[in-house]
């Protein structure tokens, strides 16, 4: 472990990026820090309750908090924030999107699932119960997305020709994962919405 001034570890600008956030590996300098002083980093950070969580092929890392009991407790450094209704629906779209396009990745030119807000609407009918009150659903979608973008799970992105697309980030699947859709899928079913 090298020390530069002060005692700071030559990795601790790494773990402060990490704290506030998903690094990816286009931080170049941040992504090289994490993977050359993952030893160093994963005690550094599980004295606190966290552990680093680095997904090479995809391209990020993330610390998550440590389970202490096997059942999903936590010392709580993080809190749970609740999401909205149509901000959990939106959030199961798009990761189900998000595995669709991973199933047939060969069809496509790029690595990454974009999504327009157009598409997502076209999704969100689908998905949702014939009779349900899209417009009410429709009202709040820009700060749901916002919502959405700012816990980390999408990107947005203007196109050449000036369309607003959006980048599904793939720690979605972390957060979102299959029992977690298939609950959420049959919760709406169950309660008939």
């Amino acid at each position: 472990m090298i020390e530069i001034n002060n005692g700071i570890k030559n990795y601790s600008k790494a773990v402060v990026t990490l704290l506030k956030g998903i690094v990816e590996s286009t931080n170049k300098v941040i992504w090289e820090d994490i993977l050359s002083f993952e030893d160093d980093i994963r005690p550094y950070v599980k004295i606190m309750g966290l552990e680093l969580v680095i997904k090479k092929e995809d391209g990020y890392a993330y610390l998550k908090q440590a389970d202490l009991d096997g059942e999903g407790e936590t010392i709580g450094l993080v809190s749970k924030r609740r999401l909205s209704f149509s901000a959990s629906v939106i959030l199961v779209i798009l990761r189900q999107m998000l595995d669709d396009f991973e199933k047939d990745i060969d069809s496509y030119d790029t690595l990454e699932k974009f999504v327009s807000e157009e598409e997502l609407k076209s999704e969100i009918e689908d998905f949702l119960p014939k009779g349900y009150d899209l417009v009410g659903f429709y009202k709040n979608l820009e700060n749901n997305i916002t919502r959405i973008k700012e816990l980390g799970f999408i990107k947005k992105k203007i196109t050449d020709d000036g369309e607003t697309v959006y980048i599904i980030h793939k720690i979605i699947k972390e957060k979102v994962n299959i029992d977690t859709l298939l609950q959420f899928k049959k919760n709406l079913e169950n309660y008939g919405v």
